[in-house]
């Protein structure tokens, strides 16, 4: 890879994994759309130790009363708002962990189709849609039930189909389920700490089982353009969800799937 593509993929990853808008279907647009060669297992690794190391800093004081909150219910302590909201999130993770799983072979040869990702992208889209102009949630992610988090997880597991977006569907059912944007959002991201460790960790296993040459130099610069990008995603888009809601992102997808339609039908 020359550093024009490490630059934009890296950042395109950062940016996408948490935005609505799907990071699958722009990685695997580049390269379609481009002249670019396909950047490699091990570069894919380490965008998305970028992008978890930004979420686990971001959400680091969450996640510390959360974890000391979860040890202590399970050892008989009982469980706190704190306690609850990990294991929600560990239980909204079981389903897409499973379906991964099942439909790993099938989601990585069958369903890469530029018109696949199209149809996904304003397919959900106009759900999300929908999802933003009918909410009128006021319910925070420690509000959830176990129920409402189960929801949401199998929703997540929608988001193996590329186009979908896992933070797009996690936060259109979260919408649906009577959480505010900011609920939502925080929740979605929170979601994809255990999501992106088990990509990741599939991920390596593959390319331990296969080496290839390793340029450490563009995985370390890759990683950190990722994480960079990531964070101020997760910051800004936080910090302004409840002024501009999801209806730009809306538009966004379903111009790009209106255009891939265009050009690959």
């Amino acid at each position: 890879m020359d550093w024009l593509q490490v630059l934009v993929l890296s950042i395109l990853q950062g940016l996408t994994e948490f935005l609505p808008i799907s990071s699958s279907a722009h990685l695997i647009l580049a390269p379609e759309l481009t002249a670019w060669p396909d950047q490699g297992l091990a570069f894919d690794v380490a965008l998305h130790i970028g992008s978890l190391a930004a979420v686990v800093i971001y959400f680091r004081h969450d996640l510390g009363r959360m974890l000391v909150s979860w040890w202590a219910s399970l050892r008989g302590r009982g469980t706190d708002a704190d306690g609850r909201l990990a294991w929600w999130v560990l239980l909204a993770t079981v389903p897409v962990g499973v379906v991964g799983w099942a439909c790993h072979d099938l989601i990585q040869d069958a369903m890469r189709s530029p018109l696949i990702v199209a149809a996904g992208l304003i397919g959900f889209g106009v759900l999300l849609g929908y999802a933003d102009w009918r909410g009128r949630g006021r319910l925070s992610e420690y509000q959830l039930t176990w129920k409402q988090a189960l929801w949401i997880g199998a929703a997540q597991a929608l988001a193996l189909i590329p186009g979908t977006s896992r933070s797009g569907i996690t936060i259109t059912a979260a919408l649906l389920l009577g959480l505010s944007r900011e609920g939502a959002a925080r929740f979605s991201f929170l979601l994809s700490i255990p999501v992106i460790v088990l990509a990741g960790g599939m991920e390596t296993l593959t390319l331990i089982r296969t080496p290839q040459a390793i340029d450490w130099s563009v995985l370390v610069i890759g990683a950190l353009l990722s994480g960079i990008s990531a964070y101020l995603c997760i910051h800004y888009f936080l910090a302004f969800i409840q002024r501009i809601g999801m209806q730009p992102f809306v538009a966004y997808r379903l111009l790009l799937g209106a255009w891939l339609l265009w050009i690959f039908w």
